[in-house]
């Protein structure tokens, strides 16, 4: 009997599972918490994308460059010619080409700060790629503080996208946000004060302009009669005859007759509406500022932060373009190595780029002068691989 309650009994062994000591803690946060506060991502989406033309412009400009730069893939040992996922990058879908598919996400990044990319696959590289948008996703978070799945939701359907060890079918790709775990920070969260004096700026221009392009005058009452002040029935048609005769483009010019005790007192330009243009100018600035688009190339006037619009231009893509290109080009790459079990790299092609010409004739110059470095050092500053380009090698 003491043999028997002393025998040790068999346990499976117990596996050391590794996670962050501040996981559990994220997790209590709960699911699929909206990011934006107080304002949410249709409204400002709509404020300052669709209706406001320097917001439209400045992520436009940006999506569009990110998704043109050429694209290298590579390994350790070399660059390859053709490879299965520079196959999937050209043909992500059949609705999308490259570019097409580049510019949402990069499109999804700058207004919500959040881009989401679903593989339709097994366990091997995907066949397709598609572009989820972003205010339509919610981030489950496990009991570790890590995504455990994603739901897509569609007018109240949802759809459950499962995160498998080590295995996601969607990549979601954030930017810096510093009070979020699971979401990221938007440059239009950012800009959401000048877009609205922006925006209020231009209603006060439009309402300018319904008034015959002038600033409103006073129409004055004499009291005549001993009347004190007009009815209210007088009012009425005075104010309906004003609005119908008086306003709008079509009525610029037209004579005004008054009736007695009426006189009309015309108000020019007070300093305050001189300066009303430069406010709108200053936050249309501060809005290309936050998009990190030099204001020179959105046709912004009063900067002259650049001597030209080529140094312009250089800057905007060596301080906007390739750093956001390069991230998600990397992040695309990891998500990709996970399902081909391959370790790849994805990076623009700094040799292809235009804009940055000037810099890459210095830059090769000064390496190719350099006669203490070997070749192979030579091809590592240069970021190209160990080994020649071609089939075999």
């Amino acid at each position: 009997m003491f043999d028997f309650l002393n025998r040790a009994k068999s346990v499976a062994p117990v596996t050391e599972i590794k996670a962050s000591a501040t996981g559990r803690v994220i997790a209590m946060q709960g699911a699929g918490r909206v990011a934006w506060s107080p304002r949410d991502v249709v409204s400002l989406t709509r404020a300052g994308f669709t209706g406001n033309p320097i917001g439209f412009r400045a992520v436009k400009l940006i999506a569009e460059a990110a998704a043109a730069l050429p694209v290298v893939l590579q390994d350790a040992e070399r660059r390859y010619d053709t490879h299965p996922v520079q196959t999937l990058l050209a043909r992500p879908n059949g609705g999308q080409g490259r570019a097409e598919l580049l510019e949402a996400l990069f499109g999804q990044i700058l207004l919500t700060g959040n881009g989401y990319l679903e593989a339709v696959a097994d366990d091997a590289l995907p066949v397709e790629m598609h572009v989820l948008r972003s205010d339509r996703m919610a981030v489950v978070p496990g009991a570790d503080g890590w995504p455990a799945a994603y739901e897509y939701n569609v007018n109240g359907r949802k759809h459950r996208f499962a995160v498998a060890e080590g295995l996601s079918p969607i990549c979601h790709i954030k930017s810096f946000h510093p009070q979020d775990d699971h979401y990221g920070f938007s440059a239009l969260q950012a800009a959401a004060s000048a877009i609205d004096v922006h925006n209020a700026a231009s209603r006060w221009s439009k309402a300018l302009l319904d008034n015959a392009a002038r600033p409103s005058g006073a129409i004055v009452y004499r009291g005549a009669d001993g009347q004190a002040s007009l009815s209210a029935d007088q009012y009425d048609r005075l104010l309906s005859e004003m609005e119908t005769q008086h306003q709008g483009a079509r009525n610029a010019g037209r004579p005004m007759l008054l009736e007695g005790g009426l006189d009309w007192k015309p108000m020019g330009f007070s300093p305050s509406d001189m300066e009303f243009q430069k406010t709108k100018e200053a936050a249309a600035r501060e809005i290309a500022v936050a998009f990190g688009v030099p204001p020179m190339l959105l046709g912004i006037p009063g900067d002259a932060t650049y001597a030209n619009y080529q140094e312009a231009n250089r800057a905007f893509y060596r301080l906007t373009i390739l750093p956001l290109a390069s991230r998600v080009m990397s992040a695309i790459a990891d998500w990709l190595s996970d399902f081909s079990g391959e370790r790849i790299e994805l990076r623009p092609d700094l040799d292809q780029i235009s804009a940055l010409s000037a810099e890459r004739d210095a830059q090769w110059r000064r390496v190719s002068e350099a006669a203490f470095l070997t070749d192979g050092e030579k091809r590592t500053l240069l970021g190209l691989p160990a080994l020649e380009v071609g089939d075999g090698q």
